[in-house]
């Protein structure tokens, strides 16, 4: 094993020198010879027929190739876009499902809505096309709040779904839960909402398409997040296998869930590119983002928390009212159902859970998977309901939580929604953020708060997040004539710090310097099958595919190194990259032997190839969790909420790379705090406008707003991998809404106030106040 990228050290990233420098190569960079220039046109209204289309006038303007509309798209028999995670009703019946359209057909159904492609020479020129296209829209009433959608006579966003509901789903039992409520000493109840986020990667969305003629074969060039999900979605909507499609996926600045799909800008630059012989390239521009890119969250849930007389929880139950937009994504009905509801029993000992999800059409952008995808709105469920219950019942915030966490010795503990967790020490972590962030003198710190004019709050959130997705991953093992090791993943990095944790953990296996591999990624060709990157998956799912195939190199060594060395198989030993003879000092390096068996073989010597490639299949999720503890300081003249200290506990299981975990957890915590207070989604309740579609009227967090995220790692390892990994890139965003709202509650409730909806802009907050002191 190397010093330098041995496993559990802090290496600093490999992929940030040529990153920093401006040397990344983006989908955007991207110039191919003859290269045409696509823009959208989209939908000015939320809900509209579509009585015309004329395209003539913009047709003859100088450089414009062509423009198509549903009409083309349905000549050539062109699909419509998939949503490849359906559930079933509680009845038993199918959801409802809709088709959802490549181009808008005879009507749009929210602003963004893409009505035409406009292919020319130059961006410019098809800008100004589409400009001049006329489009005569019918308007139509449009269905904007989820909970209002469902109503009997409400606007029908499709008129075929009665009642706007896509689905009405359930998980638990219903019966056993109901027992338990009634004889339950207290139940505490709580409506909230969990607000609609834009996505905001700081690479916006971008495609190239290049089709070959006589291979009848395209190459797509996108910044997805797994080019193998584009590739099997893409090939039937154009009615031909999948390996008719070679994805590329470039560098990419940021995914967070949104760049997992297959979208409308895939399979357009795709149709023109083979319509007109050259390829063609599409880019969002940032307020084109706003109204295109799938969005996150927007959920209103009742929860209910039954609790016994000696404070400990007996049931919970919840309905959660999901929006869905105006067409059902990729993996819309999955997050709110099976990916949320699966962490509902958290780290307490619940006797049972009942929940009902109801997924609602609305005339908005599509929602799916955003940092988490569902893992988060439940987490911040349970945790504002054990905060109001411990407010109810007088017990301390912290006893509460402690008396109720599963204990270590219950490993592994099965949950009423079907999850085993396989370990976890629960109450350590709280004692260690407790510890930190020294609870025992916050009451001196919100004294002199008060002398300053100002209320302190401190708020605690534990969470627990169910991660792994695909359970399988392929990696592949070559060592190259110049020297160097190639390891081919079937995950894709989007700034998460892959290729570091990869080579330190290639390294680790093979004995080779760090220096001397390099990860090679996002090609469907050279990489035959990958699950790409979701659901905090890819260390623990390539991790293992890492230690299958280095495992494959070594024997296959032993086999090259026992015929180099003249010596039996069985007497070859491996260690630190170097064969040997047990016993003796004869032996060689990995690198050295590779290169004889390659030179073998091109003199037509029999020669044992070290390449190896696996395929790693773990069907089990792990668990991540921890303790979240946030201080807020409120003004309530002005009702601006700063975040001055924020602690994190975690437990990401073996922390392959300390310095990546405790960098993925601040940019999450970050997120977290950015929905918590300043990100807000707002469409007009009667137009459907959105009226925060630009970054002047929807608010990021910055660097400057934010206090230094103190992070302890905590290893419990996961046993049900043999890394002892658990994933770690989504856990800030879950923990720490819950834990920023609960500390602006706290600093407010000798005023009155018990609730408050994210995000607690200062407006909300203030007007929170005013409301609690006229009552």
């Amino acid at each position: 094993m190397t010093t330098k990228f041995g496993l559990a050290q802090p290496v600093r990233r490999v992929e940030d020198p040529r990153l920093l420098k401006g040397d990344g190569r983006y989908t955007d960079d991207i110039v191919l010879p003859g290269m045409l220039h696509g823009v959208v046109l989209r939908s000015p209204h939320a809900a509209a027929r579509i009585t015309s289309i004329d395209t003539a006038a913009a047709a003859a303007l100088p450089g414009v190739r062509a423009i198509y509309t549903a009409d083309d798209l349905k000549a050539e028999g062109l699909g419509t876009l998939p949503c490849a995670a359906p559930v079933t009703n509680r009845d038993g019946s199918a959801m409802a499902s809709p088709p959802h359209p490549v181009l808008a057909d005879g009507a749009v159904r929210h602003v963004g809505d893409p009505v035409a492609f406009i292919v020319a020479d130059t961006v410019k020129a098809a800008r100004d096309a589409a400009e001049t296209i006329m489009v005569d829209y019918d308007i139509l009433p449009a269905a904007i709040d989820p909970v209002a959608a469902m109503k009997t006579g409400a606007t029908l966003v499709w008129p075929e779904v009665k009642d706007n509901l896509v689905f009405d789903w359930e998980i638990g039992d219903a019966a056993a839960t109901e027992a338990q409520f009634a004889q339950a000493a207290h139940v505490t109840r709580l409506t909230i909402v969990n607000n609609r986020i834009v996505v905001s990667s700081m690479e916006a969305r971008a495609a190239v398409a290049d089709y070959d003629a006589a291979a009848q074969r395209w190459t797509l060039y996108a910044n997805t997040q797994g080019g193998w999900l584009v590739k099997n979605l893409i090939g039937p909507l154009f009615g031909v296998e999948p390996d008719k499609f070679r994805v590329i996926t470039p560098d990419v600045g940021g995914g967070f869930g949104m760049k997992l799909f297959l979208y409308a800008e895939h399979v357009l630059t795709c149709f023109a590119a083979r319509k007109l012989g050259q390829p063609v390239k599409w880019a969002a521009e940032r307020g084109e983002a706003f109204l295109c890119d799938t969005q996150g969250r927007d959920n209103v849930t009742l929860g209910e928390l039954a609790i016994d007389a000696e404070g400990k929880f007996l049931a919970l139950r919840t309905r959660n009212v999901a929006n869905m937009g105006a067409y059902l994504s990729t993996f819309a009905p999955y997050i709110p159902t099976y990916a949320g509801t699966g962490v509902l029993a958290s780290v307490y000992g619940f006797k049972a859970i009942y929940a009902n999800v109801l997924g609602v059409f609305t005339n908005t952008v599509p929602v799916d998977a955003y940092r988490g995808a569902g893992r988060p709105e439940s987490n911040y469920l349970v945790e504002r309901l054990v905060d109001a219950a411990a407010r109810e019942l007088g017990i301390d915030r912290v006893e509460l939580r402690r008396r109720n966490m599963v204990p270590p010795s219950a490993m592994p503990h099965s949950t009423p929604v079907g999850k085993t967790y396989d370990s976890g020490d629960f109450r350590i972590l709280l004692d260690a953020a407790i510890a930190r962030i020294d609870y025992a003198g916050f009451a001196a710190r919100r004294s002199a708060a008060e002398g300053r004019g100002k209320r302190l709050g401190l708020g605690l959130a534990y969470y627990l997040e169910a991660t792994g997705g695909d359970p399988t991953e392929r990696a592949e093992i070559r060592f190259a004539e110049d020297g160097f090791v190639d390891v081919y993943v079937g995950t894709q990095s989007t700034g998460q710090g892959h290729e570091t944790a990869y080579v330190q953990l290639t390294a680790n296996q093979l004995g080779i310097d760090g220096d001397k591999i390099r990860i090679r990624q996002g090609d469907t060709d050279t990489i035959p099958v990958g699950g790409g990157t979701g659901g905090a998956r890819s260390l623990y799912s390539e991790g293992q595919a890492i230690l299958l195939t280095s495992d494959s190199v070594i024997a296959k060594g032993k086999q090259a190194a026992a015929d180099v060395l003249e010596a039996a198989v069985a007497d070859i030993a491996f260690a630190e990259g170097r064969f040997s003879i047990v016993g003796t000092d004869r032996g060689i390096d990995i690198i050295s032997l590779a290169a004889t068996q390659r030179q073998k073989a091109a003199r037509g010597e029999t020669a044992v190839t070290l390449d190896a490639a696996e395929i790693a299949a773990i069907d089990a999720h792990t668990f991540p969790n921890g303790c979240h503890m946030a201080e807020v300081e409120v003004d309530p003249d002005t009702g601006v909420a700063e975040l001055v200290r924020y602690v994190v506990c975690d437990d990401v299981g073996k922390a392959i790379n300390p310095l990546i975990v405790r960098g993925q957890v601040a940019g999450g915590v970050a997120q977290g705090y950015g929905q918590a207070v300043l990100e807000r989604t707002v469409y007009d309740p009667d137009s459907g406008q959105l009226l925060s579609g630009s970054f002047m009227d929807y608010a990021l967090p910055r660097a400057n707003e934010l206090p230094d995220i103190e992070v302890e790692l905590l290893e419990v390892p996961c046993a049900s991998n043999p890394l002892g990994v658990k994933g770690a890139g989504e856990a800030g965003a879950v923990g720490s809404p819950p834990a920023v709202i609960n500390a602006i509650i706290d600093a407010l409730s000798s005023e009155g106030v018990q609730h408050i909806d994210m995000p607690a802009t200062p407006e909300r907050v203030w007007r929170a106040l005013a409301m609690a002191k006229a009552a």
